[in-house]
């Protein structure tokens, strides 16, 4: 997990490469997929991101997905 003092010192970019680190290591734990929907519900829940910057970070992670 990711704490708030942490996260705050991130940049967007920085921020990015994190959850999609995260993202990696949850698909070789759990197989080839990733619920999107859950994924978005977990990161809401990290207090400083608002809707807009999760909504941004979603867009990021959707795009790396299709690639």
């Amino acid at each position: 997990m990711i704490d708030r003092d942490t996260y705050k010192k991130m940049n967007r970019e920085e921020l990015t490469k994190f959850i999609l680190k995260y993202g990696d290591e949850l698909l070789g734990e759990q197989g080839k997929t990733i619920d999107l929907p859950a994924l978005e519900a977990e990161l809401s829940k990290i207090k400083g991101i608002g809707s807009k910057r999760l909504e941004e970070v979603m867009t990021v992670i959707e795009k790396f997905l299709e690639e």
